[in-house]
Formats: structure tokens, C-alpha cells, sequence
């Protein structure tokens, strides 16, 4: 199936995001290890955060995590220290994603795990038991899930874990999300320089409220900034926000959003925009950077865009694939370094129909359709893969006016 979107001439609308993708992952660990009844409010309903509930319901020993790469870490140190046999698994593309720093740190800790094909690489046999834990080193510039999902499970471990961080901590405020809410639940960690220390502690069983997803939220102030006129209403945002994703309040300003709180939530509305060229490292928001990338083609605003080494290694090499279909609108991007993504304002001829591939990743799917705007003859193959984080997304693009002519896949 391929969408052709036909968006409105204006845009006003009141939208209910979904609850936080990053929040219910950890909520739904956090709430197991601490052997909790409450329920949890809010709770994301989308395919990342279904397979992590999926196999807390589970009647086997063998979880399918699909194309979710936070269920594959965090579940796979969580069974690790939980007794049983289990075999952890995922996608095709799953199966290509590293995973062995965190196995070699469990290793390290006292966990038996071993790959079942590619060393290195999914899927897992985990021999779950308690583990000792102790001090270990990780190179945090990886993937600071690895270092959320140790962090999770450190009370539980017999001597508690020193978790040393080398090299640059990538997506820090998911590591500071991880410790609020491990303090929520009743752990104390302690956080100086790159040390981290977690003692053996038990777990306090809480009542859990998780935030709309700040991530889902870009994709309407991306709307609002490439529309004539537009003003959106996002139910349950707040202020004070646990999640580094709502820096777009400040991003998308020199890029002609403004952001209003109420009590209810935020009101987006269009300003001026200032950015004659975007400067900026996404080293602690990186699941924006393709809505940033898009955006600022499709405004005309060369960019610079560093910070950007983990997009390598999510549900497709994102880099690559946001220079191939951003091509295809005719705009010409450069990765001049690892981690560096350029624009100085290069056009070619766009295609005359515009097709983009979603590569099985639900950032490009969403990052990609206020591209309609702009480009009338454009199709978004395999739209379902919003599932992922946003289910509702293309629900909401109807309710705010946007019509979606479904055709087959080209």
C-alpha cells in the first residue's frame, strides 16, 4: 500500500498525542521488577511498546520483538537476570543491529547468554539468573539504551553495579529519563562525572502517568512551520518534561513555530521564521534529526547538522536513506564526516513522480509527509510502518483536514 497526501489549504486542529514511546518502555521494566499491580496510565499503544507486553503476558519462553531495538535491549538484560531459559529474537533487520556491548557487559556482570547465528549480532539464548554485578566500563557513545537497559536492572544484582562511561555520552537526557524514573519507582543512583553507581535496592511499586511523546509532536510543528496557516492544539504537553525530544520547542522558534502552554496543553502557531542557515548537534535528540532534515530542505534553509553517528545503526541507516529520498524532491545532501549531515542549498531535478521508501522505519514514513506541501505528485510507500510509535498518525492527518488517496505499492 502507498498513500498520495492531499493536504489542506489551512490547518486547524486539536490532536491527542500518543503517550511517550520512551517513557512506557521503561515503565513497563520498572513496574515488573518491582512486582507491581498498579496499572499504568497513558501507556503507548504502538508496536515498540505492544511487544514488550506482549511478552510480560507470554505462555513461552521465546519473545519476537519484530523491529523494536528498545524491546531487544532492554528485555534482553531484563531476562538475564530473571530464572529461565529464553530465547530473544527480532526482524531481519533486528537481527544486523549490534547488540554486543551490552551482552559483553552482562557477560561481565554474571549473566549466560549466547548467539544463536552472528556473534555479536540477535538473537539471544539467555540463561537467566541473579546476577553479581560489580564494575564494569561500556563506551557510551553507542547506544545509551545499552546503558539504560544495565541501569534498570542494577538493584537487583548481588554487589549493585559501577557503571564506568567512556568516550561521549550520546542521548543523555534518555539516560537522565531512566534515572528519574528509577527514582520514581524508589532507587537512589548516584551520578558524578562519567561514574555511575546503583547499590542493590528493591524496587517500590508506584502508580505510573506517562507524558505524550514530545518525538510524535515534531511532526506537527513540521506541519505548522511549511503551511501558509496553521495552528495546532497538542492535548497533555507540558513544560517540564522528562524528554529531551521537547528541545523542539526551542528548534522549531528559528523556524517560524511558536509554542504556547496551557493548562491543557500547547498551541502551535506560526511566527517568523530567523534561520538563514541551522546549526545543530543532535547528539542528545537524534530521533528529531529527520524531521529536522526534511524540514529545513523543504524551507529552503541550508543546514549542519553533527551528532549524528547512532542514525547509522536504528531501523535503517537513516543517513543514507534521508540523502536518497530527499534526491528524489531534488535537494542534494552531503554526510562530509561520520555523524555529519550537510546542505548547502544544492538542488538537482527532482523526480517526476515522487516515491518515498519507508526502509521499514516509521521516522521516515511521518518525517516525509509534510513533504505533500510541497510536491503534489508524491507517494509514501508501506504508511503502516507508523505503527511503531505513532498509530494514529495518518487518523490524525484526516481529522486535520489532510486527505489520503490509498493506492498499491509502487
Amino acid at each position: 500500500m502507498a498513500y498520495k497526501i492531499v493536504p489542506p489549504k489551512k490547518l486547524h486542529t486539536t490532536i491527542i498525542l500518543p503517550g511517550s514511546k520512551s517513557i512506557s518502555n521503561r515503565a513497563l521494566i520498572l513496574s515488573a521488577l518491582s512486582l507491581s499491580n498498579y496499572e499504568i496510565e497513558n501507556l503507548s499503544v504502538c508496536e515498540d511498546t505492544t511487544v514488550i507486553t506482549d511478552a510480560f503476558a507470554s505462555n513461552t519462553n521465546v519473545f519476537d520483538v519484530r523491529g523494536a531495538g528498545t524491546a531487544m535491549r532492554f528485555l534482553a538484560a531484563f531476562l538475564a537476570c530473571v530464572e529461565g531459559e529464553w530465547i530473544l529474537q527480532g526482524s531481519k533487520r533486528m537481527h544486523e543491529r549490534p547488540i554486543h556491548p551490552l551482552v559483553d557487559t552482562l557477560v561481565t556482570l554474571g549473566a549466560k547468554i549466547e548467539y544463536l547465528e552472528k556473534k555479536g549480532y540477535p538473537p539471544l539464548k539467555i540463561n537467566g539468573e541473579k546476577l553479581q554485578g560489580g564494575e564494569v566500563f561500556l563506551t557510551a557513545n553507542v547506544s545509551s539504551q545499552f546503558i539504560s537497559a544495565l541501569l534498570m536492572i542494577a538493584p537487583t544484582m548481588e554487589n549493585g553495579l559501577t557503571l564506568h562511561l567512556e568516550r561521549e555520552i550520546i542521548s543523555r537526557p534518555y539516560i537522565h529519563l531512566t534515572q528519574k524514573m528509577m527514582e520514581d519507582y524508589g532507587v537512589k543512583i548516584k551520578w558524578r562525572d562519567n561514574i555511575i553507581k546503583v547499590k542493590p535496592q528493591p524496587y517500590v511499586p508506584t502508580p505510573y502517568y506517562v507524558e505524550p511523546d514530545w518525538s510524535a509532536a515534531s511532526y506537527w510543528y513540521s506541519f505548522v512551520a511549511l503551511l501558509p496557516e496553521a495552528e495546532v492544539k497538542l492535548i497533555g504537553l507540558k513544560k517540564e518534561s522528562m524528554q529531551g525530544d521537547a528541545n523542539i520547542i526551542n528548534l522549531f522558534s528559528d523556524l517560524g513555530v511558536s509554542t504556547s502552554f496551557y493548562e491543557d496543553g500547547v498551541i502551535l502557531k506560526k511566527k517568523q521564521v530567523t534561520a538563514q542557515k541551522f546549526f545543530h548537534n543532535f547528539i542528545n535528540e537524534p530521533d528529531l534529526a529527520q524531521t529536522f532534515t526534511v524540514t529545513c530542505c523543504l524551507l529552503g534553509i541550508p543546514f549542519f547538522f553533527s551528532g549524528l553517528q547512532t542514525l547509522k545503526i536504528k531501523e535503517t541507516d537513516r543517513i543514507e536513506a534521508l540523502i536518497t529520498e530527499l534526491k528524489k524532491l531534488g535537494y542534494v545532501l552531503q554526510e562530509t564526516e561520520n555523524g555529519i549531515l550537510e546542505w548547502d542549498g544544492e538542488r538537482c531535478l527532482p523526480d517526476e513522480t515522487v516515491v518515498i521508501e519507508t526502509y521499514d522505519d516509521h521516522r521516515m514514513a511521518m518525517s516525509f509527509a509534510p513533504a505533500s506541501i510541497k510536491f503534489e505528485d508524491m507517494y509514501i510507500n508501506y504508511p503502516d510502518v507508523v505503527a511503531k510509535s505513532y498509530p494514529s498518525f495518518w487518523s490524525d492527518l484526516k481529522q486535520g483536514g489532510f486527505k489520503l488517496n490509498e493506492l498499491e505499492n509502487f
